[in-house]
């Protein structure tokens, strides 16, 4: 058999055994209804190439370590105190100064499934029994903290904490699949994230490499009750913050990796436009005292990320290799995690870049809240919090 036949061949196999998929290798071998979507990038050009020269991050102090499990939002409450955080075993903790202790939860089946286990991630198996609270935020008028917790909507639990109640599991007559951040305006109506319909968090990866454009920005009203979706058909819908003024509501869109600002008042009110475009795939964002917004990001955008965005069949192709699930990931964000923090101004401009390209320091964060001069890092998938002290 010549050469040319010979690769014929093993091409003609390799193709099999990716269509088949027999020993269920692939990052995508449980999920036969798998669909590779297009994410319309914006320009190669227009994607931020600003750099921490100093890599400031690797200055930042770890707090906590291994005391608690993938603490992803930082919250203080009416009072200064806290933080408060949800962790990846369910509960909410809050520090008292001294010590963590439990202060609510989100699921009311709690068993020995949600003991304590290595790492954060040894808890995903089983997220939908004991919950995981994501985005958290105190109401300053009523001391109630608002949860969104990924498997059981958005949720409330009063000042004395316990066991929190449900506000909302779907909008529109489908369900909440995963409930991602939040924020309140002054009136208490509550801002979400729905970042999928067809994803749960525990599949996070599957929906990255997804696409998928099932996600949605939401308004609860406290007084009527009705969920309703403001923007549907995002791409991995996520962080969520609310300007100084009230004047419109920051949401994060992880897939394509920009800021849309949606108008609350104004000509614009009921409308959307694009505010940023971020040099990398974002989680959360918080404003600070300034009005400023610090965004959480979980790598810089690779060109590898980059085309795998723009060209779904070759993404498919290559997910159905026998390649692991973590290899795809450590491929997305450049061969290893590196923690990258960036401020922006109401109107888009970048301000300030913080990272740690090299991950010694501060490896993933998922969002950054700025009290008393310091930042409070929080990471979905680290043992720690990490404290920054600005300048």
């Amino acid at each position: 058999m010549t050469p040319v036949g010979v690769f014929a061949g093993l091409f003609v196999l390799l193709a099999v055994y990716c269509g088949l998929d027999p020993f269920k290798h692939s990052a995508i071998s449980d999920f036969p209804d798998f669909v590779a979507h297009k994410v319309e990038m914006p320009a190669w050009s227009e994607i931020p190439v600003d750099k921490d020269g100093q890599n400031l991050l690797q200055k930042a102090e770890i707090k906590f370590l291994n005391q608690i499990q993938g603490p992803e939002s930082m919250a203080f409450d009416p009072q200064g105190r806290g933080p408060y955080t949800g962790v990846a075993d369910g509960r909410i903790l809050f520090w008292n100064g001294e010590k963590w202790t439990d202060f609510a939860y989100t699921s009311a089946n709690r068993s020995g499934l949600c003991d304590p286990k290595p790492s954060p991630l040894s808890y995903m198996k089983n997220e939908h029994i004991c919950g995981r609270p994501l985005g958290l935020r105190f109401d300053k008028r009523t001391g109630d903290l608002y949860i969104a917790d990924a498997y059981f909507g958005l949720m409330k639990v009063g000042p004395e904490g316990g066991l929190a109640t449900s506000l909302a599991t779907e909008a529109e007559g489908v369900p909440l699949a995963f409930t991602n951040d939040l924020d309140i305006d002054e009136e208490g109506n509550i801002y979400f994230t729905d970042s999928s319909t067809k994803y749960q968090r525990r599949n996070f990866l599957q929906l990255a490499f997804s696409g998928d454009d099932s996600g949605r920005f939401l308004k609860y009203n406290p007084k009527t009750k009705e969920t309703t979706v403001l923007v549907r058909g995002l791409q991995f819908a996520n962080g969520v913050s609310l300007s100084k003024d009230g004047s419109f509501v920051v949401f994060c869109e992880g897939a394509i990796g920009r800021l849309r600002k949606y108008w609350l008042k104004g000509e614009k009110a009921g409308t959307s436009e694009v505010m940023a475009i971020l040099p990398g795939i974002p989680d959360n964002i918080r404003t600070n005292g300034k009005g400023e917004f610090w965004v959480a990001l979980h790598a810089r955008r690779t060109i590898y990320a980059y085309l795998f965005g723009m060209y779904p069949q070759a993404r498919l192709f290559m997910l159905k290799l026998p390649i692991p699930t973590k290899i795809h990931y450590l491929l997305h964000i450049g061969g290893r995690p590196h923690a990258l923090v960036v401020k922006y101004s109401p109107e888009g401009k970048l301000l300030q870049i913080l990272e740690d390209r090299q991950g010694k320091v501060v490896r993933a964060v998922s969002e950054v809240e700025e009290k008393d001069g310091k930042l409070w890092i929080g990471s979905v998938l680290m043992p720690f919090v990490a404290v920054y002290q600005l300048e």
